[in-house]
């Protein structure tokens, strides 16, 4: 059944941009689609609390371990190992079950892993390893949230809001990860780490609130049931598809090579001598820039050749990380060069989620957004592996600049070895569509069998 859009309004039922407007952000899936704002908004304080947690571990860790940058890549290590083994599987179980459900459990079993933070943290003297076996069992429940997590955006928006959706799945991100570090800075620098494992734990509950106010979203289709079967069926799609690998490829290269997180314990430290307070700077610098690049997301869906978009915007996220590595000299200069580093990153990261978005069918969009995820998450703690462990040859900057130079090297051969992502280009504007997934809060068919969508070939154009 259909009605008529108000008058001044489109069919879509939101209103017609004017040429101003296009340049901000285009809030239609906050005002219409009321499920997607639930779940936007406790996503926001969701990541918000995490980003505390994120920078209150490796600070505890330096500090337990008496400075030493080796034991932030033992951290990160604890929390990439779940992720590679459990991210696939992850996936499956998000296109098999009611995604709400599934991040109703991760959600809960994250705040109960807060607890225990909270509980080593007021010890005279808590286990280093014991923090590494939290640590990765965050790192395991996180694996399963956000395949459910981002999978559910295009069931919750119709497909010309699509674009304006993730733009502000990205906002959330960025805004949370401004609050987050600087808020977790002066907590930790204030009471300590305990301190902001109790931020997060508040936040938890809000998070949860806001899902069980959010409608189920059970599986459209008829799913394989998790397992290697379906794994190999998401794997046997990806590889098909030479533009989403591309993609993931690309991302995988900035966040290995470019990605200079795992060093700000070390250059707040002792390298710029700003404390506490001046970590959490440091961690929302790059944030601050990804929520200005966020907010001027308006004419995202006016870019075309999307492929091309990504590469230039790694390409600049390189160039930008080289530059913040020879700036040691001003902590005022490194902060602007981490801003203009975190605006490149979100502009490559919305235009790479579209690619994603579009080129996949809703049964498969969990798993293939968990491989997606294999590259999201594991791929900054390698790079923080691979940061701490030059640093202990080089030094702190010379990793942040080496890292950056090659983070761009490896951007250019990217698009050599998969030329298909330079070519790509998608269309974005409204169009029908007979794939249930293609509207919000679409209802299973009653034939799942006869609804299931085929592969379509990648053709690189």
């Amino acid at each position: 059944m259909t009605s008529e859009a108000p008058r001044g309004t489109t069919p879509g039922g939101s209103r017609p941009r004017s040429a101003r407007s296009r340049l901000f952000l285009d809030l239609s899936p906050l005002r219409v689609d009321r499920e997607y704002r639930k779940l936007w908004v406790g996503q926001v304080i969701s990541v918000m609390g995490n980003q505390v947690t994120r920078i209150a571990l490796p600070y505890q860790v330096y500090v337990l371990t008496g400075h030493q940058p080796l034991a932030i890549a033992i951290l990160t290590a604890a929390q990439l190992l779940p992720i590679l083994v459990l991210s696939l599987a992850a996936g499956s179980i998000a296109d098999a079950f009611d995604r709400r459900r599934v991040l109703m459990g991760t959600q809960v079993g994250l705040a109960l892993t807060n607890v225990c933070l909270i509980i080593l943290s007021l010890q005279p003297d808590p286990p280093v390893w014991l923090i590494y076996a939290l640590a990765a069992v965050i790192g395991a429940l996180l694996s399963l949230d956000w395949p459910a997590r981002l999978a559910a955006v295009p069931r919750l928006v119709p497909r010309e809001r699509l674009p304006a959706a993730i733009a502000l799945t990205q906002l959330s991100q960025n805004t949370s990860a401004i609050v987050g570090p600087a808020l977790g800075g002066i907590i930790i620098a204030w009471v300590g780490p305990t301190g902001a494992f109790a931020t997060d734990l508040a936040a938890f509950g809000i998070s949860i609130w806001a899902l069980i106010a959010l409608a189920p979203i059970p599986p459209l289709h008829q799913t394989l049931a998790p397992g290697l079967t379906a794994i190999k069926e998401g794997i046997t799609f990806v590889r098909s598809k030479k533009v989403i690998l591309g993609a993931f490829a690309v991302d995988l290269d900035a966040m290995v090579f470019g990605r200079p997180v795992g060093l700000f314990p070390v250059l707040a430290l002792d390298v710029f001598h700003v404390g506490a307070a001046g970590l959490g700077l440091l961690s929302a610098a790059p944030a601050v820039g990804a929520f200005i690049g966020a907010l001027l997301s308006g004419s995202l869906s006016s870019i075309q050749r999307v492929g091309r978009a990504v590469v230039l915007s790694v390409i600049a996220w390189g160039a930008m990380v080289t530059f913040f590595g020879l700036s040691s000299f001003s902590f005022q200069l490194a902060l602007v060069l981490l801003a203009l580093s975190g605006a490149a990153d979100v502009l490559s990261t919305m235009l790479r989620w579209t690619i994603v978005q579009t080129e996949t069918p809703d049964q498969l969009r969990g798993r293939v957004t968990s491989i997606s995820n294999m590259t999201v998450t594991s791929g900054p703690r390698l790079g923080d592996i691979r940061a701490a462990t030059v640093a202990t040859v080089l030094g702190p900057e010379g990793a942040v600049v080496t890292g950056g130079l090659m983070c761009v090297a490896g951007a250019i051969l990217v698009t050599r070895a998969f030329p298909a992502l330079w070519r790509h280009s998608v269309h974005l504007r409204k169009q029908e569509s007979d794939d249930p997934a293609d509207h919000p809060r679409a209802e299973a068919p009653a034939d799942p069998a006869n609804a299931a969508d085929q592969p379509a070939d990648d053709t690189g154009q």
